[in-house]
C-alpha cells in the first residue's frame, strides 16, 4: 500500500467510522452490531499507526464519541469523562497488564472487575449532598443536563444519607449507567407488538432515546434505572476512599445503587478468572452486560497511570463477543400497524442464536433492506441485539446465487390494497386508509386492552372474530353488538357473552384517563393519559385545547411532562375528522368516562412503600396486583433496592429473590400481601 492509497483508505474509514458514531451516539439507532464497529474502528487505528503521518487528533479514534443533542443545555463536566478501550481478546488483557507493569515497574496489582453495563454513560453531581445536576457524557469535555429526566428514576435517592464510616463530600461527581431492564424492555416491546409497531432492538437504544425525549411523563413511563460506579471528581478526594472497591461499599453507603457484583482479583490470572465467572452469571441480572471492566483497584495509582486523550491507561473493557448464526431468508412479509405503518419482516430458516429457535426477525423499513442489500433467498446473518431481538445483519455475498432476488416493497397495503404514502419527514411507508381491517384491528385490540378500558373477554382472538364477521369496523362498534349476533359463535357461549356484554357496558363509565389512552394518540401512554385526565377534566376540553392550552410562552409547559412534541400529536389527532366523529359516536353511545375528581380515593395502607413483583402468583395477575398496591397508596417498582419495602414472589420467581436476600429486603406471597390489604 502506498502513501496514496493509505490515505485513501483513512479517508474512508473515518467517513464511515463517523456515520456510525452519529447513528449510535445521536440517534440511538446503530447500523451495525457492536463488533463490527469496533472492527472498523480498529482498522482504522492500525492504519494510523502504520502511517503516524497521516494521523490527526480530528480522527475518531482520537476523539470520544458524541451523544449531545438538540433541545438540551449542556454542562462542562469537571473531569473529562472519557471511554473505555475495549477487546475481545484475553491476549490484549494480558498485554494491558504488561503495559502497566511496565509502567509502574513492578509485577503485581489489585484490579477491580465489574459487569459492563450496557446503557447510556452519565455523570451525576452532588453538592452537600443534593443532587444537583446530570449530564450525559456528549463529546467527553461537555455533555446534555438532564437532571429533569434523571430524577423521574425512582431508585435514584435525591439526597445522599450520611453515616460515620461514609462522610457525604461538599461536591463529588459519580460516573454510572443509564439502562432499561430486561422486563422493561419486555413490557415495551410487547405493547408494541400487540399494536402492530416495529420492536425496539435492544434496551440500550430504548434507554438512551428515552433519556434524551423532552417529554418528562414519557420518560418516567418507561421506568429507567441507573447504577452508579465510577469517580469524576471529590472535594474533599478522601471522602471517595482509597479503593475502587472501596468506593462501590461508600456508593452503597450513601444510598445509591450500584452494580450487583465487584470482584477484587489479584493478577491478571485472577481478573480472567473473574471475567470467565461473570459471563457464566449475567443472564441472570436485571440487566443487559455486554462485558466486563477491569480497573486499578487503588485510586492513587488510577492517577498516577493518566490517560490518552479519549481513554484512561488504568481500565480496560473486555467486551464478550455476541453470538451469531447464519441461514436462510425464506420470504419477506408485511406487518400493518395500528397507525397504518407498514414493517417488512424476515421469515427465516429457523436456527439456534443464544439458546433459542428465531424463524422471523425485523427489517425495520424499506431503507434498511436496499442499505443491507438483502434479497430473498439469500443466506444471511442473525444476530441477537443485546442478546434480546433477533436482527439480519447482512447477507452472505459468497453464497448469494442467480435465485436471490431483490424485494420490491410494496406500493399497495397488502390487507386493503390501499396506495401507501409515506408522510414528510419519515422512513416508514403507511396505509392512509382509516378502515384498512388490520388498523381496526389493531386499535380495537389496544383500546379494550389492560392498560385502557380493560373490557374482559374482548382479547385479540375475539376481537380477529368480530372484525371478520363485519360486526367491528370501528372502536364505537364495540357498543353495538347484539347478544344474538354473540351467541351465534359456538355453543356453550351464554355465560361468556353476558360477560363481554356487561364488560363493555361497564367501560361507558371507564376512568377518563383510560379513554385517552385507549384513543391511541401518537406519544401518549398511560403517565401522560393520566395528567391530561386531571388537567382537562374531559374529552371535549381535551378536543378543543389549542398549542397555547398546553405550551406557555418561551414552550414552558403548562402540564408537568407534557412538552410540544406531544401537544402538538394531541391537536393534529383531534384535528383528524375520523377522530371527532368517533368521540362523538361514543358519547351518542352512552359513553360517560369518570373524571378524576369522581374517582374512588387512594387508601393509605401502603404510603410510602415500594413493591416488586417476580415471578407468577396463584390467583392473580400483575396488572391486578400493582392496582391493588396503586390503590392502597404504595409504588410498584421493576428493580430490587435498599428502598424496596417488599418483594412479591410467586413460582419461578428470578435473580430478583437473590438480591432481595442481599439487601435484606422481605420477601412476601400473594397470601401475605392480601393480609396487609386487609390488615
Amino acid at each position: 500500500m502506498n502513501p496514496a492509497e493509505a490515505q485513501a483508505k483513512i479517508t474512508q474509514l473515518r467517513s464511515e467510522v463517523a456515520r456510525h458514531d452519529e447513528l449510535y451516539h445521536r440517534q440511538a439507532a446503530p447500523a451495525i452490531g457492536d463488533f463490527d464497529y469496533d472492527q472498523l474502528k480498529r482498522e482504522l487505528a492500525d492504519l494510523e499507526v502504520a502511517w503516524p503521518k497521516l494521523a490527526t487528533a480530528e480522527s475518531p479514534t482520537a476523539k470520544v464519541g458524541d451523544d449531545r443533542a438538540a433541545g438540551f443545555q449542556t454542562y462542562r463536566h469537571r473531569q473529562p469523562m472519557q471511554s473505555l478501550d475495549n477487546t475481545y481478546s484475553v491476549a490484549e488483557l494480558r498485554e494491558f497488564h504488561a503495559r502497566l507493569v511496565k509502567l509502574f515497574e513492578r509485577v503485581e496489582f489489585t484490579y477491580a472487575v465489574e459487569p459492563k453495563i450496557d446503557g447510556l454513560a452519565v455523570s451525576l453531581t452532588y453538592e452537600k449532598g443534593e443532587l444537583a445536576r446530570a449530564v450525559t457524557r456528549g463529546n467527553g469535555i461537555e455533555g446534555d443536563d438532564v437532571t429533569t429526566n434523571i430524577r423521574t428514576i425512582k431508585s435514584l435517592p435525591l439526597k445522599l444519607k450520611s453515616s460515620p464510616d461514609a462522610p457525604i463530600p461538599e461536591v463529588i461527581e459519580i460516573r454510572g449507567e443509564v439502562f432499561m431492564t430486561l422486563a422493561e424492555f419486555a413490557r415495551i416491546n410487547e405493547e408494541r407488538e400487540a399494536a402492530g409497531e416495529p420492536l425496539y432492538a435492544n434496551p440500550r437504544n430504548l434507554a438512551a432515546g428515552t433519556l434524551k425525549m423532552l417529554d418528562r411523563v414519557e420518560v418516567a413511563a418507561r421506568q429507567l434505572e441507573i447504577v452508579l460506579y465510577g469517580l469524576g471528581f471529590c472535594e474533599p478526594s478522601s471522602a471517595a476512599g482509597e479503593t475502587q472497591s472501596g468506593f462501590h461499599a461508600r456508593v452503597r453507603q450513601w444510598g445509591l445503587p450500584t452494580v450487583e457484583r465487584i470482584w477484587t482479583a489479584h493478577g491478571i490470572d485472577e481478573v480472567w478468572a473473574a471475567v470467565q465467572e461473570l459471563d457464566g452469571l449475567r443472564h441472570n441480572f436485571a440487566y443487559a452486560t455486554d462485558g466486563a471492566v477491569v480497573k486499578l483497584d487503588v485510586i492513587k495509582l488510577q492517577r498516577d497511570a493518566g490517560s490518552t486523550s479519549k481513554a484512561p491507561r488504568w481500565a480496560m473493557a473486555y467486551k464478550y463477543a455476541a453470538e451469531k448464526a447464519e441461514t436462510r431468508l425464506n420470504a419477506i412479509t408485511i406487518q400493518v400497524g395500528r397507525t397504518g405503518v407498514l414493517t417488512p419482516v424476515a421469515e427465516l430458516e429457523p436456527v439456534q442464536l443464544a439458546g433459542t429457535t428465531v424463524a422471523r426477525a425485523t427489517l425495520h423499513n424499506r431503507d434498511e433492506i436496499e442499505r443491507k442489500d438483502i434479497r430473498v433467498g439469500d443466506q444471511v446473518y442473525v444476530e441477537k441485539a443485546g442478546e434480546i431481538i433477533p436482527i439480519v445483519l447482512g447477507a452472505n455475498l459468497a453464497k448469494r446465487t442467480p435465485e436471490c432476488v431483490a424485494y420490491v416493497f410494496p406500493a399497495h397495503c397488502p390487507v386493503c390494497a390501499t396506495a401507501v404514502v409515506q408522510l414528510p419527514g419519515e422512513v416508514a411507508l403507511r396505509c392512509p386508509n382509516y378502515e384498512c381491517p388490520v388498523q381496526v384491528r389493531r386499535r380495537v385490540q389496544h383500546f379494550a386492552s389492560k392498560g385502557c378500558l380493560d373490557i374482559d373477554g374482548l382479547g385479540i382472538a375475539m376481537v380477529d372474530t368480530l372484525v371478520d364477521k363485519g360486526w367491528v369496523r370501528s372502536v364505537a362498534d364495540i357498543y353495538r353488538l347484539k347478544r344474538d349476533d354473540l351467541l351465534t359463535l359456538g355453543k356453550s357461549v351464554e355465560k361468556s357473552t353476558d360477560n363481554l356484554l356487561a364488560g363493555i357496558e361497564a367501560s361507558k363509565q371507564a376512568e377518563l384517563w383510560r379513554v385517552i389512552n385507549g384513543l391511541g394518540i401518537t406519544h401518549v401512554g398511560t403517565a401522560a393519559a393520566k395528567d391530561l385526565a386531571k388537567h382537562f377534566g374531559s374529552i371535549g376540553n381535551l378536543s378543543a385545547a389549542k398549542i397555547e392550552d398546553f405550551i406557555a410562552d418561551k414552550k414552558v409547559s403548562h402540564i408537568n411532562g407534557i412538552g410540544e412534541t406531544m401537544a402538538l400529536a394531541i391537536i393534529a389527532f383531534f384535528e383528524k375528522t375520523e377522530n371527532r366523529a368517533l368521540i362523538d359516536e361514543l358519547h351518542q353511545l352512552g359513553f360517560a368516562p369518570i373524571t378524576p375528581e369522581k374517582s374512588a380515593p387512594v387508601g393509605t395502607q401502603f404510603s410510602g412503600m415500594t413493591f416488586v413483583l417476580t415471578g407468577t402468583l396463584p390467583t392473580l395477575t400483575r396488572d391486578e396486583v400493582g392496582a391493588m398496591i396503586e390503590a392502597a397508596g404504595g409504588k410498584v417498582s421493576g428493580s430490587v433496592s435498599k428502598k424496596t419495602s417488599y418483594v412479591l414472589a410467586g413460582e419461578e420467581a428470578g435473580s430478583k429473590l437473590a438480591k432481595a436476600a442481599a439487601l435484606g429486603v422481605p420477601m412476601i406471597d400473594e397470601a401475605a400481601l392480601l393480609k396487609l390489604l386487609n390488615a
